[in-house]
C-alpha cells in the first residue's frame, strides 16, 4: 500500500493471481466466471513482464518470454485468451500454478533471501529421490 499506483509488477501479478486461487476455492464462481478471472490475470503477468524487455523495434512475446524463463505454452495460452476460444479452467489453474512458481522463483525467492526457494527445492529433491526409489522397488518386483 505504501507504493499506491507504483506498485512492483511481481508484487501486482502476484496479488491478482491469489485473487483468482482464492475465488476459485470459495465455490461462488462459475467456471466461466473463473476462467476469465485467471485470464485476465495471466494476460496481464504476460505482458507486464515482459514489457519491460521491449525495445523501440518489437519483439515477438515468445522470445521475450523465453529470454526470462516463461514457459513458451503460458504464451500460447495467453494468446488463446487474448485471441481465441477460451481455455478449459483446469489449463488456466495450471498456468496459474506455473506463473506463481515462476514469481517465486523470479522475485519472492530474492525479497526473502533465497530461504523460500531453497527450502523448496530440497523439499523437490526429497520427492524425487523417493519417486526414484519406489521406482526402482517396482523394477525390481517386475523381474522377480
Amino acid at each position: 500500500s505504501r507504493y499506491g499506483p507504483k506498485m512492483p509488477l511481481a508484487v501486482d501479478c502476484t496479488a491478482e493471481l491469489i485473487r483468482c486461487k482464492v475465488l476459485d476455492s470459495s465455490g461462488r464462481l462459475k467456471s466461466h466466471e473463473l476462467i476469465l478471472s485467471y485470464g485476465l490475470a495471466l494476460v496481464r503477468f504476460v505482458n507486464l513482464i515482459t514489457e519491460r524487455k521491449q525495445k523501440m523495434v518489437s519483439i515477438p512475446l515468445r522470445q521475450l518470454a523465453r529470454e526470462v524463463d516463461i514457459p513458451i505454452w503460458v504464451v500460447d495460452l495467453r494468446h488463446e485468451l487474448t485471441h481465441g476460444k477460451l481455455p478449459r479452467l483446469a489449463l488456466c489453474r495450471k498456468g496459474c500454478d506455473v506463473v506463481l512458481d515462476w514469481l517465486r522463483k523470479t522475485y519472492w525467492s530474492r525479497q526473502l533471501g533465497n530461504n523460500l526457494c531453497e527450502e523448496s527445492e530440497d523439499e523437490n529433491e526429497e520427492e524425487e529421490q523417493e519417486g526414484v526409489e519406489t521406482n526402482a522397488e517396482l523394477d525390481n518386483d517386475a523381474w522377480e
